[in-house]
């Protein structure tokens, strides 16, 4: 029981984390996930947003010791919400995406918002996202409140208009799941049970 005179601790800071699935350090599917984790964090009214570029440190994820890998997985773990991107390849997600989403165990992402994120050379793997990427995000624990974003090739030159189109529907959604709400001063407020964050960036 709190005492009258004990500190009544601040709920942790929300935060939008970035994990990049594609082979390529500094590739088109990791601007696109940045462009869209600052639209979702400026949605929401949420200040830290953090990278995690998995292509910096892919020939870890598969060693006996992986360092970097398991302080990304607690980083992505502690997100508010969590924009996994992939492209398109073989009409699912990167091989890469999957080896570091395999060292989690059950429920490793209990309670991160997780919006996944595709970008496809063609309209006709617009599905990808919620065929293949969304039930292991499902099984991990993620709740994944909205339809996934799909970013043809075509649509790289306008990121802020597709972002901007995808959260007219999406926005309230994520709002809700995430467990903020809007203080009269207009900073976001979690309502729910809080998750950690950190500021650190992984590339």
């Amino acid at each position: 029981m709190t005492s009258p005179t004990s500190p009544i601790s601040a709920p942790p800071a929300a935060t939008v984390v970035v994990l990049s699935g594609n082979p390529r350090p500094g590739s088109r599917t990791l601007h696109a996930a940045e462009v869209a984790a600052h639209g979702i964090a400026t949605h929401l009214g949420i200040d830290d947003v953090t990278t995690i570029d998995l292509a910096t440190f892919a020939t870890e994820i598969l060693a006996p010791e992986h360092p970097t890998a398991d302080a990304a997985k607690e980083r992505l773990a502690d997100a508010t919400v969590a924009v996994i991107a992939t492209p398109v390849y073989k009409a699912a997600y990167t091989g890469l995406l999957k080896a570091f989403l395999d060292l989690y165990g059950n429920d490793g992402l209990a309670g991160v918002v997780a919006v996944p994120l595709v970008v496809s050379g063609s309209p006709a793997h617009a599905l990808a996202g919620e065929v293949h990427l969304r039930p292991v995000l499902v099984e991990l624990g993620a709740v994944v409140p909205t339809r996934s974003l799909t970013v043809t090739e075509a649509q790289l030159a306008d990121l802020d208009g597709v972002v901007g189109a995808w959260l007219a529907g999406a926005g309230e959604p994520l709002r809700r799941a995430a467990g903020l709400a809007v203080a009269p001063d207009g900073a976001p407020v979690r309502v729910g049970a809080g998750v950690g964050s950190t500021r650190e960036v992984v590339r």
